[in-house]
Order: structure tokens, then C-alpha cells, then sequence
């Protein structure tokens, strides 16, 4: 794991940096108007950074705060535990590591950071002079930041005990090199000075990449509080589906579906005979005996179905591009996207195959259909308003209508939950074409019928990351699959 090897290398830095009076570090600093000049000093005997500093915030369109840093070039992994000394005044005060464009106070730049209060979050400015924007982490203070660097993708993780690692968020900021990079105490009152004690500080420039792969990470996220864990990282797979039993994930990748026990472990590859062009279309029959498949190893991707053990598949759909979505709580129905005569709308068709019926025939895209636990009504995303956007209608194509009008997003991909309480989908900035991937995504979730949408995690992924039903069998959790470009070196 890239911790593991990230704190062996960190160790060796530390050491090498102790000769100066400031560790790791070059310089110390403050950004912005601060009310107080700020320090830093550097204890070599117990391995600790102490910063005071003063300043408004770090948030909005301009910073004032302290800064410990070093310059750097290419891709970084940076770790600390953080300490307040004393009470403070003001419970919004920050303190954390922080990668900046410039000196300047409106400058793009990305931090992790713990408040007074214990809030940690992942905060970012993208542009110069723009707004501050933030992830805010399910677990406080005290706990351990990881912050990554890979290319313009920031990733945070914190661990309670220094040994396992949660996901919180990444975000793409494009910051040009050289970037600065270092600690930070802001006391949000610049009336005061606050003092933050940083241990256990590790600090490995992993430098810039000959070239980049994509790196996986099958995660399962707690709708109840927004902690994920990661249950195995690997090369490029996609879209999770939960086996009915609750034992076990599937996934494909390499054109192949795999199976992997929730508590983690090595996947396992699943017998799908002569479907060797598996996509990430896929999904379970509601008794777990089966599984549809969306297959293209014959040229365009037709929907088959298998024993979910591993077996021959039986083609349902003749007619090409299909793409599996849904399968009907009475185990009698496939629901899925098509394309004929040039529109790709919703359909549905018998298990054992048959006459297909279509459902939708609004001009644009229709995709992503999936059934909610009654059998009454689809789920499904359109593009016919002129932004993608969840829309639901009943399971015969009639009463469809409109479910979210955030105009800020493009929403993708819909799955009621197994309780029907509960819709998650995915999420895409507005200006976002298509469902890619690596962008810049949000899984977001509403309470059924018609709850207000909120954001469950904040990701890099989009194209993979949720495609297919993926919620557990109990509807306290979902599956999905982030990404990062990571560094790779011949």
C-alpha cells in the first residue's frame, strides 16, 4: 500500500532534514495581512514543528495566515498529527499542511486541515482571487492527515490510529510547478496568535511522473455517517454491484467480472465462458441466482444472462448496443438502455427474452434505468430539459417527470435503495460533457419521494465509479469506485 511505502521514505526525509533550524522546511512566513507577526521553530530531539500564527482565515477569496514551507516540484505525499496549545479563542482557527501556487493571498492552493473544534477538512481555491471550497471529513480531531499530490488530483485521508486509512475526498486543482509546500496556523481572529505543536511530520516528494496509470480503489461509504473503507485498490476495474447475500462485491475489469469478499482480500475471477468483453454494465437477480451481463466480445454490446456462480451465458438482447441497468423486484424483467434508429432511450424486456418495449422516446440521451424495490416506478437520467438530470416515470413509460433541478450538476445514474427509502446517484459539474472519467464527481443521495439532494462523497472518478445498482443488501451502505492518476517510473 502507497502509506506503507510513503512512511518509510518520510523517515528517511525527516532525518536527513534535522541539520536546520527548521527541519524539512526552508522558510517561514507569513501570507496575507496578519495583525501579528507568526514563527516556527523545530525541535530535533522529539521531532516536532511549532507554528504560531495570526490572520483572518483561509477561506474566501484571500488568506492570512503563517506558513512553514519548502518548494517543490512534481508530485508529493505529506503526513502530520496536529495539536492546539491551549484553548484558543476562536474555534474556526486552522492548522495543517497546505500546497500553494504562490505567496500571493488570493492564491490557488489546496490544505488539509484541522480546526479548533476538531472539524478536518480538505480545502480548496482552484483560481486566482476565486472562492474557497471545501471537503469536510466524518471523523475529528484527533486524528492523522495524509495529503497526496498526483498531478493536479489532492487527495486526503486521516487515520484515528496512524495504521488504517480513510478516503475523505479528492478534488483537481491545477497548480503549475513550483508549488510551495509546508504547514500552516491560521487563528480565524487577527486580534490573536494561536500556537499549533506538529508530529509525526513526514514530508515525500515523489517528483514528476515519466508516465501516469490509473490506479482503482473499491470503496464502501456509510450513508449513515460518510466513512468509507477502502476494500482493494488495483488497476483499472469499475462499477460494484453488492451480492444479494451481502457477502460479496463484483466488479469488471480487462473485459472480465471479479468478485472480492466485503471485508476485502484478492479478487477472484468469475467463469463467464465465452463473454470475454464484459463492460461495466452488470447486476444481480433479485433471488441472487442470476446475473445480467452487458457483453460487446461479440461487436456491439448485447445483455445476457448467467448463474451468478459462473456459467454459459444466454443472450436476452439480439438487437445492438444494449447496456443492462435494472432487473424487476419479481425477477421476471430487464430494464436497459438501447440505441435504434439512432436515439438511445429506456427499454424493457423479458428475463427469458422476447418482444422489447420501449419506454421513453424524448430526443437526446435516456440511460441509467433501475427499479425501485415496489416494482412501480423507474429510475433513470434524460437529458431531454438540456442538462442531464435524474427523471422517474412508471414501470410501463408513463407519468415521466422530473426528480432533481439543481442546475448546477449533471446528474447520472440512479439506484433507489433496497429499503426504497433512499436514491443515490452521481454527480457532475454542469459544464461536464457526457459521463467521463477522471473528473471531478460527487456521489449525492435524497430521501424518497422527494427529499432535497445531499452530498455523500466527494471523488475522482465519474465513468465506472457508480454505473450499476450497488447498495447493500441492509441500505446502510454503498459501493463505488474512485480513481487517481498515479506515478509510474520505468
Amino acid at each position: 500500500m502507497r502509506f506503507a511505502i510513503c512512511a518509510m521514505v518520510l523517515c528517511m526525509v525527516a532525518a536527513n532534514g534535522q541539520a536546520g533550524s527548521l527541519g524539512i522546511f526552508e522558510e517561514a512566513g507569513d501570507v496575507g495581512a496578519v495583525g501579528a507577526a507568526g514563527k516556527a521553530k523545530f525541535n530535533a530531539r522529539s521531532k516536532q514543528y511549532t507554528v504560531t500564527g495570526s490572520g483572518e482565515n483561509i477561506w474566501g477569496t484571500q488568506d492570512a495566515f503563517q506558513f512553514l514551507r519548502r518548494k517543490l516540484d512534481g508530485d508529493v505525499a505529506v503526513t502530520a498529527s496536529i495539536q492546539w496549545k491551549g484553548e484558543g479563542k476562536n474555534a474556526h482557527r486552522k492548522a495543517g499542511w497546505m500546497i500553494r501556487q504562490s505567496l500571493d493571498a488570493g492564491s490557488p492552493y489546496v490544505d488539509a486541515v484541522v480546526h479548533g473544534d476538531g472539524l478536518t477538512s480538505l480545502q480548496y481555491r482552484k483560481v486566482q482571487g476565486g472562492s474557497t471550497e471545501e471537503i469536510q471529513s466524518p471523523i475529528r480531531a484527533p486524528a492523522m492527515l495524509h495529503l497526496t499530490r498526483d498531478a493536479d488530483v489532492f487527495s486526503l485521508s486521516v487515520s484515528r490510529d496512524g495504521k488504517t486509512w480513510q478516503p475523505v475526498g479528492s478534488v483537481s486543482v491545477a497548480l503549475s510547478d513550483p508549488v510551495y509546500a509546508g504547514l500552516i496556523v491560521c487563528s480565524h481572529d487577527n486580534s490573536v496568535s494561536e500556537t499549533a505543536v506538529f508530529s509525526n511530520v513526514a514530508f515525500t516528494a515523489l517528483g514528476k511522473a515519466e508516465y501516469r496509470a490509473v490506479v482503482s480503489t473499491l470503496e464502501i461509504v456509510s450513508v449513515e455517517t460518510g466513512e468509507r473503507r477502502i476494500v482493494y485498490r488495483g488497476d483499472h476495474f469499475e462499477a460494484p454491484n453488492w451480492s444479494v447475500d451481502g457477502s460479496y462485491l463484483l466488479f469488471n475489469g480487462k473485459g472480465r467480472l471479479f468478485t472480492i469478499p466485503v471485508a476485502g482480500g484478492e479478487p477472484k475471477q468469475l467463469d463467464t465462458a465465452t463473454a470475454t468483453g464484459c463492460n461495466n454494465d452488470h447486476g444481480f437477480s433479485p433471488d441472487g441466482k442470476w446475473l445480467a451481463i452487458s457483453d460487446q466480445s461479440e461487436g456491439d454490446s448485447r445483455i445476457y444472462v448467467l448463474p451468478s456462480t459462473g456459467g454459459t451465458p444466454r443472450l436476452v438482447t439480439p438487437l445492438a448496443p444494449s447496456y443492462w441497468h435494472g432487473w424487476s423486484p419479481d425477477g421476471k424483467t430487464l430494464t436497459y438502455c438501447a440505441a435504434r434508429e439512432g436515439n438511445y432511450d429506456i427499454y424493457t424486456i423479458p428475463v427469458e427474452g422476447g418482444t422489447e418495449q420501449r419506454l421513453t422516446d424524448a430526443p437526446g440521451l435516456d440511460d441509467g434505468p433501475d427499479y425501485s424495490p415496489d416494482g412501480q416506478t423507474l429510475y433513470f437520467n434524460s437529458e431531454r430539459s438540456g442538462l442531464m438530470k435524474i427523471w422517474r416515470m412508471k414501470a410501463d413509460g408513463s407519468q415521466q417527470e422530473p426528480v432533481t433541478t439543481d442546475p448546477d450538476y449533471a446528474d447520472w445514474f440512479p439506484h433507489p435503495s433496497p429499503d426504497g427509502k433512499l436514491l443515490v446517484f452521481l454527480s457532475y459539474d454542469k459544464s461536464v460533457q457526457g459521463h467521463p472519467a477522471n473528473k471531478d464527481v460527487s456521489l449525492r443521495i435524497m430521501d424518497l419521494p422527494d427529499g432535497k439532494p445531499r452530498t455523500l462523497a466527494r471523488l475522482f472518478g465519474g465513468q465506472g465509479t457508480i454505473n450499476v445498482p450497488s447498495w447493500s443488501p441492509d441500505s446502510r451502505c454503498v459501493a463505488f469506485v474512485s480513481y487517481r492518476l498515479v506515478v509510474l517510473r520505468q
